[in-house]
């Protein structure tokens, strides 16, 4: 399949499973091995053919949907980010769950691939915030809608490519080798639950007070899904909670009220309704 042919399909096929090309200009190359897999399994030579299977079989367009989930993930992803988490996100919103006699900190990856992200959290948590903040656990839940991808993550096992952007002293007290694989110290797994969950129809229902949701819906999704899903975030956050999206992605239009934090960062806070004092 060439790749000219793979665009086509991908500009027809999108916007029925509610996604906007756009978003997959950059990546479509791993979508677009996938479906030469596909057709390969099914027997069919083209992707024209493809296209015409999917329009008699309608039990097809949930495989293809799946084909089109884009996975590209590591720890510490965008290291400014991370860098004002740990030095301001993560400590005020911990001191103001301590002020509320709260004991947890709660946090949800959505769309959490194979563990890096939320690992990336317990370990700025363990390493380098939780004596500052003695008896406040942190608590993450970290969702995604491939069970293939929710099982790597419980073995917590990666390769160098994936640990790389680590502070050294970090990876170093986080991980132990095995052969070529980094693998998570079981201290650290600790406090993580796992959910398989779609983002566009999610079963978790919080509050949280710290939502991630990176590189995923808001760069995907077309503008009507994106709606719906910045409304769905916005209700499982606590009042004054954190949505943090990709460092280029932004709440579409018609989205609820939020405080932009960092524009640059993609941070956005829940506007406070406890009173004062």
């Amino acid at each position: 399949m060439r790749d000219d042919e793979c665009v086509h399909f991908l500009q027809w096929a999108l916007p029925q499973l509610e996604m906007r090309w756009a978003g997959f200009r950059k990546v479509r190359g791993q979508v677009c091995k996938r479906l030469q897999r596909r057709l390969a399994r099914l027997g069919l030579a083209h992707i024209d053919a493809y296209r015409a299977y999917l329009e008699t079989n309608a039990e097809e367009w949930p495989v293809l949907d799946g084909l089109c989930r884009v996975t590209v993930t590591r720890f510490y992803r965008d290291r400014l980010v991370f860098a004002v988490l740990t030095a301001q996100v993560l400590p005020g919103l911990a001191q103001t769950a301590r002020d509320r006699n709260l004991d947890r900190l709660r946090l949800w990856c959505a769309g959490c691939a194979s563990g890096e992200e939320p690992y990336s959290l317990a370990i700025v948590w363990q390493l380098d915030l939780a004596d500052r903040f003695p008896g406040l656990t942190l608590d993450i839940l970290a969702s995604d809608a491939d069970a293939r991808l929710l099982a790597r993550a419980e073995i917590a096992c990666y390769p160098w490519c994936a640990v790389r952007n680590l502070p050294g002293p970090w990876r170093d007290a986080a991980f132990e080798r095995s052969d070529d694989l980094y693998c998570l110290k079981p201290d650290l797994k600790a406090g993580l639950r796992w959910i398989q969950d779609d983002i566009r129809a999610p079963r978790v229902f919080g509050p949280f007070d710290l939502i991630c949701c990176r590189n995923l819906a808001f760069t995907y999704f077309d503008q009507a899904l994106q709606l719906k899903v910045a409304r769905s975030l916005h209700d499982r956050l606590v009042p004054g909670g954190v949505l943090l999206l990709g460092v280029r992605e932004h709440l579409p239009p018609g989205a609820p009220a939020m405080q932009t934090l960092s524009e640059r960062l993609a941070l956005y806070r829940k506007p406070d309704l406890y009173p004062s004092g």
